[in-house]
């Protein structure tokens, strides 16, 4: 391979590995600014799979944490914003951790569990900043108890977008190799 095919190669491969992420970035900020059931984005799965999708850390990150950024400012700010973004992070790299020799069934249990620390954390910051709640343990419960039905579309959004993401990345690398 001559000189110039070579760097032609290395270009494309480059390119390539550029266009995933900011597309990704584009269809999660894009899938928060469409009109969806509350809490049914791909959001969290992909923090689920950010360790499947992505070799590095860093690229997951930036990926979950602009995307996030970029539709929270066309939608508009909120005061638990840190506890949403801690959460995604925090699945994030538990879920980059433990996600080597992923299957189908190690992807339902991490999606329901991913699911239920943002449904815990983001809703213990809700009832933090809010003073629709009282500040004791009752307040707490009483927050989480209201919460519920955003948990359901949690759940089935994140096992929905995970399995979805896991199986075309399955089938691309079949294709790809066969």
């Amino acid at each position: 391979m001559n000189f110039i095919n070579k760097n032609k190669m290395l270009f494309l491969k480059n390119l390539k590995l550029d266009i995933f992420p900011l597309s990704l970035i584009f269809v999660l900020t894009f899938s928060r600014l469409i009109p969806h059931p509350p809490n049914f984005t791909p959001i969290i799965a992909v923090a689920v799979m950010s360790g499947y999708l992505f070799k590095n850390i860093y690229v997951s990150a930036a990926v979950l944490l602009l995307s996030m950024f970029i539709s929270d400012l066309l939608i508009g700010v909120y005061s638990n914003f840190f506890f949403v973004y801690f959460s995604l992070l925090l699945i994030m790299f538990f879920c980059t951790k433990i996600s080597k020799n992923l299957n189908f069934k190690k992807l339902l249990i991490l999606s329901f569990i991913s699911a239920l620390v943002f449904f815990l954390i983001t809703n213990f910051g809700v009832w933090v900043f809010s003073s629709m709640y009282e500040k004791n343990f009752n307040g707490l419960l009483y927050c989480y108890f209201l919460a519920i039905p955003f948990f359901t579309n949690t759940v089935i959004s994140t096992i929905v977008f995970s399995c979805l993401a896991y199986a075309v990345n399955n089938f691309y690398y079949k294709k790809s190799y066969n």
